[in-house]
């Protein structure tokens, strides 16, 4: 893209339509209708998104963009009337948003024609004049434009005191026509009352307002953001001193001014706090309760477990394995007795242990005894594993509590109001549920259901807060069975077998036997690129795997040399070029067409599709895009949905959790130096069923082998369930 010599201007029109906006709200590509019959523009902006048939004037500088043309980048946009009939009417159609019938509109422009904006604004009531037009419609119009004329005066104050325009929207729908005075008297409500505002914007407008840096407010504030952002690093709960410190910095100010502002929030029970010894743990009051709520529903678990009426149990298990022809090892034979027992169990171990034989005996022998078993897992692709591995219905969990909108104050329809209902609950991959979610599933379970925690502890943590699995285990206050033996393909495979070496910290090794586990030793980044694409479009075809679903690339890291982003546009071009009849919509900087392979952002329980499913582009028309992720439906976006969706030829590795695949490709090189550690390659390396492939360098191989040290989370959890607290 050009950059240098570029001359301002001045551009005038009509915004026709919105091509593209970013999810933040803070950027946007749109097509301008120029004034005085002078054709289209295509505008690119940094700032609040304008709306179709606003008028605006714009300042800015023409680039030369090498895949999309000529473009006008504007650093200034100033919104005036609508200076045409069209101009108000689609202006109109677009902020209604569907409250008011398309007719209405027409018929009211038709009517006052250039001082329709003028009559909304200073004589609401003449709208009853238009024919056709009764009372209550008349009434809904001058509400619609009233609250867009607040929002447009919220998003002119938003940007007289810096601060982008686009929040204007979920502002007024927190607070409506009292906006602005709530902000003036205390900005940081923004932070504290609307999730998607964070501590930075609210201080940026106090400092507008010329609040004070030791402002009691700010500084709580700043205390509350601080928090927020050590729980998106996994983190329960923070040590005092290094709360205050790490705050102080951030807000600028001394640790004994916001030691103090810490200590009258704690006394107000605005937060929580732990002793452990002589240290200090500050809570956020969310994950203080649903910590406290886990432990307190795991004893309560493990203590009052109902019997379920199985004499003998022993000797069930014995006639299970005569009936399946089958010997149980004394581990998997003790995890079975201890499920029909207790009303507690957590089963671990890694890949090839027969984790999923015990599953099906605990099933069975329920089954028989007229038990209603409940399956389920925290990612769809982990559901699905595990009702192959069994042949019965398992669930994601979001879908077993039955999970409400995102605008809904209760998360889950199912809770201790209304909970579950069956006599026994098996969850798979349980490493990968955060505090809050294990919080939310336990307090679904009903009185005397048996719960079975399945999860392999050596995998990748949680992304949010906690190390649930890890903190059971370590506590040794719940029953609980480790399975070590290998059984799975007689011990021989090597994917296994390394595994298992690199959980030990030994280097894995290739068995040419059994052609399923290579490492090929490559010292330029860009050629490990190069290869992983010759890899994954010529050599595996070759070898059989035709199918793109039998072959997941996963990277550690999303940017640079051999990353998610880097990967996916290369992969794109080679396995589904751009092709004369092929449809594609761009966003930003990506490109969609059909026949991609896709992957779901974030869940989406209206579409009925959750984070990391995969799927591939059918068809793309006009105004919509229809994925097949499996099953019989499919699932359609709008351009504006792209958002939820990723290209999926290569992934992270931490999207990959809880997902199998028959071949892995990964890449291992310096650049991804911050991620290389043990839990991630081997987390990588157990998703695959048939084969791995590793290429890059070795000395990156051996760091994350020998890498161990994971980040620690803070967490009270096991110490609350050792009753210590």
């Amino acid at each position: 893209m050009e950059s240098d010599n570029r001359v301002m201007e001045q551009l005038e029109g009509m915004v026709d339509r919105i091509v593209f906006n970013s999810q933040k709200g803070d950027y946007s590509v749109f097509r301008l209708k120029l004034e005085g019959q002078r054709g289209m523009a295509t505008v690119t902006m940094y700032g609040p998104i304008p709306l179709a048939g606003q008028q605006l004037i714009l300042q800015g500088c023409w680039i030369e963009h090498v895949k999309y043309g000529s473009q006008f980048e504007a650093h200034k946009m100033e919104v005036v009337a609508p200076a045409s009939i069209a101009g108000i009417e689609k202006y109109l159609l677009t902020t209604s948003e569907g409250k008011i019938k398309p007719s209405a509109i027409k018929k009211l422009v038709k009517h006052f024609g250039l001082e329709t904006l003028d009559i909304l604004e200073f004589s609401p009531s003449r709208v009853k004049e238009v024919q056709g037009i009764g009372k209550k419609t008349a009434a809904l119009i001058a509400q619609v434009y009233r609250e867009n004329a607040e929002q447009r005066q919220i998003m002119n104050w938003l940007e007289d005191h810096n601060v982008s325009g686009a929040y204007a929207g979920i502002i007024f729908h927190e607070y409506g026509s009292s906006s602005i005075r709530r902000i003036e008297e205390n900005p940081y409500c923004l932070a504290q009352d609307i999730k998607e505002i964070n501590f930075t914007v609210s201080d940026a407008i106090a400092s507008s307002l010329g609040i004070d840096n030791d402002d009691e407010d700010r500084i709580f504030s700043g205390l509350d953001y601080q928090l927020v952002r050590l729980s998106q690093e996994g983190h329960c709960c923070v040590p005092e001193a290094y709360l205050v410190e790490t705050s102080a910095k951030l807000l600028h100010v001394r640790e004994l001014l916001v030691h103090e502002v810490l200590q009258k929030a704690l006394s107000q029970g605005l937060l929580e706090q732990e002793s452990v010894g002589p240290k200090v743990y500050v809570y956020n009051a969310e994950f203080y309760e649903a910590e406290r709520y886990v432990a307190d529903s795991l004893l309560y678990l493990k203590k009052t477990a109902e019997i379920f009426p199985i004499k003998n149990v022993s000797e069930q298990v014995k006639k299970w394995e005569k009936h399946r022809d089958t010997e149980l090892a004394e581990a998997q034979r003790e995890a079975v007795e201890q499920a029909l027992t207790n009303g507690i169990l957590v089963l671990t171990g890694g890949p090839g242990t027969g984790k999923t034989t015990v599953i099906r005996a605990m099933i069975d022998i329920m089954e028989e005894r007229g038990l209603t078993i409940l399956l389920g897992a925290p990612t769809g692709r982990a559901a699905k594993r595990m009702e192959e591995a069994t042949n019965r219905k398992a669930y994601t969990i979001h879908r077993l509590l039955e999970a409400n909108s995102s605008d809904d104050e209760e998360p889950f329809a199912k809770n201790e109001e209304d909970p579950l209902e069956a006599d026994a609950i098996i969850l798979d991959e349980v490493s990968m549920m955060d505090i809050m979610l294990m919080s939310a599933f336990l307090a679904a379970v009903p009185k005397g259901c048996h719960v079975i925690l399945v999860g392999d502890v050596d995998q990748l943590p949680s992304v949010g807060p906690g190390s649930v699995l890890k903190d059971i285990i370590r506590s040794k206050q719940l029953p609980e069975v480790h399975l070590t033996e290998i059984f799975r393909q007689q011990g021989t495979s090597n994917i296994v077998i390394n595994a298992h070496d690199i959980n030990k910290g030994r280097v894995p090794f290739e068995n040419m036997k059994q052609k399923d586990f290579y490492f090929r030793e490559i010292n330029d980044s860009r050629l490990v690129e190069d290869d992983i694409v010759h890899m994954v479009c010529d050599i595996l075809p070759s070898r059989g795997y035709e199918d793109i679903d039998e072959i997941q690339v996963l990277s550690p890291m999303h940017r640079g040399p051999c990353g998610v982003e880097r990967l996916n546009t290369r992969l794109q071009f080679e396995l589904n070029p751009p092709e004369e009849g092929v449809a594609e919509w761009t966003m930003g900087d990506r490109v969609f067409r059909e026949g991609d392979k896709v992957m779901q952002m974030r869940n989406n329980y209206e579409k009925k599709v959750f984070n990391g499913d995969i799927g591939y582009i059918q068809t793309i028309e006009k105004n919509k895009m229809k994925v097949y992720f499996g099953g019989e439906e499919f699932v359609e976006y709008e351009k504006s949905e792209l958002i939820d969706l990723q290209l999926a030829y290569c992934i992270s590795v931490h999207k990959s959790q809880g997902s199998e695949y028959k071949v892995v490709v990964m890449p291992l090189v310096p650049g991804h130096y911050v991620m290389l550690q043990r839990n991630l390659l081997y987390t990588a390396i157990t998703r695959a069923k048939n084969l791995v492939i590793l290429e890059g360098t070795k000395p990156s191989l051996i760091t994350a082998v020998e890498n161990d040290r994971t980040r620690m989370r803070y967490s009270l959890l096991t110490e609350r369930l050792c009753e210590e607290l």
